[in-house]
């Protein structure tokens, strides 16, 4: 899928002093409902965050960052792989605080959502809720290496693969579509009914994001 990459600013000296370079982010996918961009920070870099969509954050890497907002107040966020966390239509800048790199993936949306509850509808038992609210149901996916998962039907969904595996959708009719996920990767996943098989040696773990 193409991606775009946008600067949102350049490492430049001024009178001799190194200015910091602002984060790069790259967006992977746009759709009528979401808008999914990734952004890298070394240590010591900002992202603006524009702050006119809500949206949910999935932490791929890093260790401390502080939002600091457009009318003063700042938060600090200790990060570990995995940590999903919504944030609210609000301006601020993003700095990555820690010596590690900074690694997420953003899914804005673009929609008003709904009030449609969903709760744990059409899902398998081995799916771990995160949250839900108006605007998305957002969970954890985890198959072991070798194993099947019963059939079940899931909505359109941003898929952000934390831990990549070989795979295989069986579908009702018994035909079977290739899925194979790699690590790190951001995809868009239309709703449907299968079952899920992991064909290889390594476990899955993904965050999916339904938007409504």
């Amino acid at each position: 899928m193409h991606r775009a990459i946008v600067l949102a600013g350049l490492g430049v000296l001024v009178a001799g002093a190194a200015v910091p370079l602002r984060a790069a982010t790259v967006e992977d996918f746009k759709n009528d409902k979401v808008a999914v961009t990734e952004v890298k920070l070394a240590p010591g870099e900002h992202e603006t965050i524009n702050g006119r969509h809500p949206s949910v954050v999935v932490y791929l890497a890093g260790y401390e960052a502080q939002i600091k907002f457009a009318d003063g107040k700042a938060k600090r966020e200790s990060i570990v792989r995995g940590e999903t966390v919504r944030e609210p239509a609000e301006a601020g800048v993003l700095t990555n605080t820690a010596h590690e790199p900074l690694h997420l993936v953003r899914v804005e949306f673009l929609t008003a959502g709904s009030n449609e509850i969903w709760q744990r509808t059409g899902l398998p038992p081995n799916y771990q809720m995160i949250f839900e609210d108006k605007l998305s149901r957002t969970y954890n996916i985890r198959v072991a290496a070798h194993s099947w998962e019963p059939q079940h039907t899931h909505h359109d969904r941003v898929v952000v693969c934390l831990e990549g595996a070989k795979l295989e959708h069986v579908l009702p009719d018994g035909s079977a579509q290739a899925s194979t996920l790699k690590t790190d990767e951001v995809t868009w996943r239309l709703a449907q009914t299968h079952k899920g098989h992991n064909l290889g040696d390594t476990n899955l773990w993904v965050v999916a994001i339904e938007p409504k």
